[in-house]
Parts: structure tokens; sequence; C-alpha cells
């Protein structure tokens, strides 16, 4: 009798995975059958799973943890069968301006400037490389440096000089860092021109560059796919049309033009559990619905100050260098579903891929024998993306019934991956190996419950690999000094300063014999082709947007004679994208002598005004003290204003900036405050 028992359980789990049959009085399930069948061809071919460094600044702190942990985090964003295993990292090629989170340097400030070791993506492609030597790389502007415009707030007037500078971006990554881009993009979310696609192939071309792909537009579908279906030109040098925020849907334009449709940004949605339902609908319905045979996140890392605009939007969170904490958020397993089991390269099935009792599934195949199903079941509360709108689904447990034909007739056995995302109880389970499915006759059957995913796969190569914890999160230090004393920095940009409009780099000062040869200095002198409105003053910050009591003080060297200033501030509340609103306290000293104090960024709303006997090309010592509702000023360490009301805002960073795009510098910084 115990021998025909075990003989019928060996039965059911050759046939079923998940919580089995219903038990005796309950509703039977809703049950389905899919055939996967390759004998009639295969669908689009696969391009891989992304994430975005950049628009902007997103990975700003990231470059700041020590190791072990920045190592840490780096595989398990990048390590093949590790944690998410991208296939695909996307890029910022910085254009000195505000474009999200903060602004990028470019590798040409000035026309006659080239520097291809600013900022911090060319590093992170050599440590994405490092880990997967196959993974491909994308380059995509934002914003462009002003002198490519020749003062007007557009790059296509002369589209010889932008597809110059574009291409020497590239050229660099290869000359200096051995990085092959893969694929370049247009100009993100703006308008595109024709006249410069046609022209940026053409300079590729020229300069050897014919294996670069290019996306266009990085936006909608349309009217780029119009524009490729009337001009044949243009659909001969255009390589993917990729849309931003698709909403799982394509436009009959798209798919006409036969090119590969991604979505070449997707997610930006705060990466908890309601993010990871987000992350892995789009993931197959992409596709699905849509067709698109990529699909790329933005971001990469939240490794930006979370009061940003879309705090940890990221697959994972690292946003505590001065900790070492980091936290791998429930998107990084949802990710590895996909990219742990299948490869640019593979093909998509021919098959529907809607689940009859909601959700989504999709097969892939290497074309040799193995085969990957990916199947999710995520509810509409629970799959919420940032962007666009949602419409109304339900989604109920169900059986779903699985024929394998063609050349997967002679499958046996098929590796289970789960993860399970319980917003009752809070106890997500996530990417968990279970154990494999037989398939019997070329059959099997899975019952499905609600927001859930499982990896089905003839590959055994999968990993849920971890580290020990990370320190304990810690808030930013209350005491923080940089003397910036660095001769050969690794990175172009000072710890923890996060610009938001501007470029504040290390700065070697040869003219000066005495304690300011190393400094920071803003370096934009002309304001860039912008993607949103950068503020007209220069400002980066830095520290604890909690902050409500501070003395913030640093050295200052006006550069610009007659019209240049430049300020410190404290309770600075704003930033990114909305940087033009920042408010706080601001203590300006200019070099017509004079000074004031303000309550915002554009200097409108002033506190006290009057004369400070500063002058340019000189240094001074500034010092902020913001104690309650009372603020006063030392210049060079005797009191030049004092008593100032400030009401609002109660708290946040401390910063340093300048009053227009001019060149200004800044040494020893130095911040108390709880």
């Amino acid at each position: 009798m115990g021998s025909a028992a075990l003989l019928w359980g060996t039965v059911l789990l050759a046939c079923s995975c998940g919580p089995g049959p219903p038990r005796a009085g309950a509703a039977p399930l809703l049950a389905a059958t899919y055939v996967l069948d390759d004998a009639n061809g295969l669908g689009r071919e696969f391009d891989g799973i992304g994430a975005v460094s950049g628009g902007g600044a997103t990975s700003r702190l990231l470059v700041n943890y020590q190791e072990p942990y920045r190592s840490q985090i780096l595989d398990y964003l990048f390590k093949p069968n590790f944690g998410a295993s991208l296939h695909i990292l996307k890029v910022e090629i910085g254009g000195d301006a505000q474009s999200t989170d903060g602004t990028e340097p470019s590798h040409m400030h000035y026309e006659n400037d080239e520097n291809y070791f600013r900022g911090y993506e060319w590093w992170l492609m050599k440590e994405a490389k490092k880990r997967n030597p196959n993974i491909k790389l994308i380059g995509l502007p934002w914003a462009f440096p002003g002198w490519i415009g020749k003062g007007e707030n557009w790059p296509y007037d002369y589209p010889d000089i932008t597809a110059y500078y574009i291409v020497s971006w590239i050229l660099g990554a290869k000359q200096y860092h051995d990085l092959d881009i893969d694929y370049v993009g247009i100009w993100n979310e703006r308008a595109f021109s024709s006249k410069y696609i046609k022209l940026l192939r053409y300079t590729l071309d020229k300069n050897g560059l014919e294996q670069v792909r290019i996306i266009a537009s990085d936006r909608l579908w349309e009217p780029i796919s119009f524009v490729m279906m009337i001009d044949s030109e243009l659909h001969g040098v255009v390589d993917v049309i990729g849309a931003h925020y698709p909403g799982t849907k394509t436009v009959p334009n798209a798919l006409l033009t036969g090119k590969k449709l991604w979505s070449s940004e997707d997610y930006s949605t705060f990466n908890d559990d309601v993010g990871a339902g987000c992350w892995a609908r789009i993931l197959n319905q992409n596709y699905v619905n849509g067709n698109m045979t990529s699909t790329i996140a933005w971001n990469l890392v939240a490794s930006y100050y979370e009061e940003l605009p879309f705090g940890r939007c990221g697959l994972m969170t690292a946003q505590q260098p001065w900790s070492g904490h980091y936290k791998v958020e429930s998107p990084i397993w949802i990710t590895a579903h996909t990219t742990q089991f299948t490869q640019p390269g593979w093909s998509y099935l021919q098959v529907d891929g809607h689940l009859e009792g909601g959700g989504s599934f999709v097969a892939l195949t290497d074309g040799l024998g193995n085969l990957t199903i990916i199947i999710e079941t995520m509810s509409h509360n629970h799959s919420k993306c940032i962007r666009p709108p949602l419409p109304n689904f339900s989604v109920v447990p169900q059986r779903a019934t699985f024929y394998l034909r063609g050349s997967f007739c002679m499958v046996e056995t098929l590796q289970v991956w789960h993860s399970r995302l319980d917003f009752e109880s809070g106890n997500s389970s996530l990417f968990k190996q279970l154990h494999p499915i037989n398939v019997w006759k070329g059959r099997f059957s899975l019952d499905l419950n609600v927001d859930e995913v499982y990896t089905l796969t003839t590959l055994k190569t999968g990993r849920k690999c971890a580290y020990p914890e990370p320190p304990p999160p810690q808030p930013f230090p209350s005491n923080y000094k940089d003397d910036f004393n660095i001769g050969n920095p690794p990175f172009s940009e000072a710890p923890n300063f996060a610009d938001q409009t501007g470029v504040f780099e290390y700065f070697i000062n040869a003219s000066d014999p005495g304690d300011h040869v190393f400094t920071l200095r803003q370096v934009v002198v002309q304001r860039p082709i912008t993607w949103v409105s950068d503020a007209d003053q220069t400002i980066s910050v830095i520290g604890n947007f909690k902050w409500v009591n501070m003395t913030v003080t640093c050295d200052i060297y006006i550069e610009k004679p007659r019209d240049g200033g430049v300020f410190i501030a404290g309770r600075v509340d704003n930033g990114g994208i909305y940087v033009r609103n920042t408010k706080g306290v601001f203590f300006w000293v200019f070099a017509d002598g004079t000074y004031r104090v303000t309550g915002d960024l554009a200097g409108k709303k002033i506190l006290m005004k009057g004369l400070a006997g500063v002058r340019d090309n000189a240094w001074h010592t500034l010092t902020l003290n913001i104690q309650g509702n009372s603020a006063s000023g030392l210049l060079n360490g005797y009191p030049l204003w004092e008593n100032v009301t400030v009401s609002s805002p109660g708290n946040g960073w401390a910063a340093l900036g300048t009053r227009s795009f001019e060149f200004a510098q800044f040494d020893n910084f130095h911040v108390e405050a709880c």
C-alpha cells in the first residue's frame, strides 16, 4: 500500500507543480492548454534585458563605495548566473546638463577640449565588461555642451558637428578604454532629425564604425515609424526602433518597418515588490503584446540621494557609500528569471503568450534544443508601473497545461525557478529553485497562483548567489570635510557631491603657490543644450536631506571679473529636474564687492544684502551658520551678517555653486550638521 501511494505521488509530481489539485469542495481551477512548437519556424530574435546608467547621474554614489562592497554591487548587476545577469548596459553620453537626478560631464566641454576620463560611465562599462565580456553597450545623449548649438538650444542646426561629437565619444571609448560600443541613440525623448541620423550613419562608417547600430528615436513609436515608411534612406540607416514606456503596446507602422522593436527605456518604478511586479509583467508582455525583443530599465542602480526625483527607481539600491550599506531589491531577482536562462541571439517561439486566467508567458530557444519558459501572473494593483496608466484586468488562480512539440518533444525534465510576491504578509519568496518537473509524453501541468513568476528551463546553470550582509545603514556623517587634495583622483568628481546644474571637477591650480593647488572647480561656462530647464546658476548638493541645523564653511575663488559670484548654502530642498525651483539659505558673494543672502537659488527672495569687499582672483573663506529660525554669515572668520530669519525650508542638503555658468573654485569644504 505504501509503495502504491509513493508511485501515485510521483505521477502527480511529474505532471504538476505548485499547490497541487484543489481540495474536495473547492471551486475547480480555471484550466487551459498551450502548445509550444518550433516546427513552423520561430518568432523574433531576442535581444536581451538591460538597464540604464544615466539620465542622469543615477550611478553617482556607486563609485564612492569602498571594496568589497562596490564589487559586490557590480556582481549582483552584471555577473552571469549570479544576480540580475544583465545582457545590456545603456549609459548617458554626458552633456554637462541636468538629465533627471544630476548632471554628467561631457568628454568635450568646449570645442577644442577632449577628455575621455571624466565621469564614471567609462569605469562602469569596463566593470560590466569585466564580468560579462558579451554584454552589449549603448550610448545615448540627453543633452549636449552649448558649443554644439553655437548659442542655440538645439543640436541639429549643425548636424555635422553633432555627429562628430557623438562619434568622438565612441572612438574615445575604444582608444582609451578598449570598449566597443554596440548601439548609439539620437537624443533622449526629444525631437529627431532625419538629416542628422543619416549623417551620423555616414560619419560612423567613415570612421570605421560600421558595426555600431543606430537606435531611434528613444521617445515614442511615432513619428519615427511613419517617417521611416516614407523615407527609404532613413529606413536603411535605423537598425532599431526604440520607444519609451510603451505600456507593452506597439503601433502598426512600427511593425510594418520590419525593424527590431525595443522598449529602450521602461520601468522607472520604486523598487519595492510592486515595482518588481511591474517589472515582471512588462518583461513578458512587452513581447507578448508589442513584439518588443528588448526591455531596458531606468535605472540600473538607485545610487543617488533618495530625495532627488524618482528616488529608489533602480533595480537595486546603493545610496550610502559612507556606510557601505546597499540592498538587493526584489527587481534584481525578477530580472534573473529571464536573464539567467536566455541570451541575446535566442529566439522567441511563435505563440500567443496570454494566459486564460490572466498573466502571460514567453518561450525562447537557442535553436540547439534548449527551451526556457517564463510565466508571470501579476495582478493589476501589484504591478503598476510609474507610467503609462495601466488598464484594468484580472488574474485568477489557474492550471496551465503545456504541450511540447517539434524539437522539444524529447524534453524529459525542466528545472523550475519560482518567485511569489506576497503583498499580505510581506514575506515574499524570490527566485527559489524548486524540484524539477518531469515532462510526461511531451506534457506537463502547472498550478499558478496570483502574483507569481515561474521559469521552466532545460538549462541547469541558474544560481541565486549572495554575499554576506553589508554593513547596516548610517546617516551621512554629521561632520564632513573635503580639502580636494588628490593629485591623481580615480574620478573627476569629488565624492558625494551631486552636481545639479553645471559640472564641478577636481582641478590642479598650478598658478597658486600657497594652500590652494588642489581645488574643486566649476567648469561649464556656456549654458548647455538642455534636456530640462537647468537653473541659471550652477549648484552641487551634498549631505543629509534631513539636516536642520548646520555650519557650512568653504574657501572660494571667483574667477569671473565684475559680475562673477559664488555661494555656499544649507537646507537646500530640491534638485534634479526641479532644480530651478530650489529653495534654502544661500550666502552669496560677488566680484563687485557685494553680498546677498537669499531664500532661493534663483536669488529672487532676498533676505539680506550689503557690502563685503570680496574681489575676484583672490581666496576668501565663507561660513554659513543656520540654527533654528536664524542664520548668520562670516567672511574670512569675521561676522558679516547675522540674525536673518529663515522660516523655510526646515531641512535640506548643504551646497555650493556659482552665480552663472562661469569658472570658480572651492577648497576646504566643511559641514557640521544635525
